[in-house]
């Protein structure tokens, strides 16, 4: 064999080296699992927006069983409701988001569901800070937040929003209607209130005008029975003086 063969052989048995070494780099390296946001509408200030999640599953023992979210500033609790989710999941607000689970998945199986949020603020990005857990106690944090572009090694999902729409404005941030001359109602019994005992000083002026007109009434009777007790008291005395 001469040493050109000789270097052409040397220089296969490289690249076959190499080539080992990035599929074994490959296997060993960790599955880049993660959680995924998009939505229907991806505008500030749109309304009824239904937005969606995906959290990978990254378990080889155990299935998903809860996620529990942090929202974004300007998305209460109570502005969110549950759309589509997996079969005897239910959703549960909590003091800074929600939490959705239930029945364990299967092993593998990604989580997805999806909620309607009433309004999206008026904001550029929102992320959506999200713990997974599994059955068997094992909790991915999906929490960092990327700032200039960096990466990080468990990033939050993060939805991108356009500018809001031409006329587009804040709405309430809760259901409770607005004040209006209806819910004003319950006022006027109050102020009506003082007509009670108005009311009352009339009854009780009409009750002492009638104890006045009985009272006068007793007193003419009680003259009238003195001033015929008192004449024929002065008959009787004149019929004595007569006989004598």
């Amino acid at each position: 064999m001469n040493s050109s063969d000789t270097r052409l052989q040397l220089r296969r048995l490289g690249l076959a080296a190499v080539g080992a070494l990035v599929v074994v780099g490959v296997a060993a390296a960790p599955a880049s699992a993660h959680a995924e946001v998009s939505a229907s509408d991806p505008r500030a200030l749109a309304e009824n927006v239904t937005v969606s999640f995906t959290s990978e599953a990254e378990s080889d023992t155990a299935g998903i069983a809860e996620l529990r979210v942090v929202l974004p500033k300007g998305i209460t609790p109570d502005a969110v409701t549950l759309k589509t989710a997996p079969k005897e999941w239910k959703l549960t607000a909590t003091a800074d988001g929600y939490a959705i689970g239930g029945a364990a998945l299967a092993t593998g199986t990604d989580a997805e569901y999806s909620i309607v949020v009433r309004q999206l603020p008026d904001e550029k990005t929102l992320a959506f800070k999200t713990l997974e857990t599994y059955g068997d106690g094992k909790v991915s944090r999906w929490i960092e937040v990327p700032t200039n572009g960096e990466k990080v090694d468990n990033p939050a999902p993060v939805l991108a929003l356009e500018a809001a729409a031409p006329g587009a404005k804040p709405i309430a941030p809760s259901p409770s209607p607005s004040p209006t001359p209806s819910a004003a109602t319950p006022v006027q019994p109050s102020a009506a209130v003082p007509s009670a005992p108005v009311a009352s000083a009339g009854a009780q002026a009409a009750t002492e005008e009638d104890a006045g007109g009985g009272t006068g009434v007793v007193v003419g009777v009680v003259a009238v029975v003195l001033l015929l007790a008192g004449g024929g008291a002065f008959w009787w005395m004149r019929r004595d003086r007569s006989q004598v």
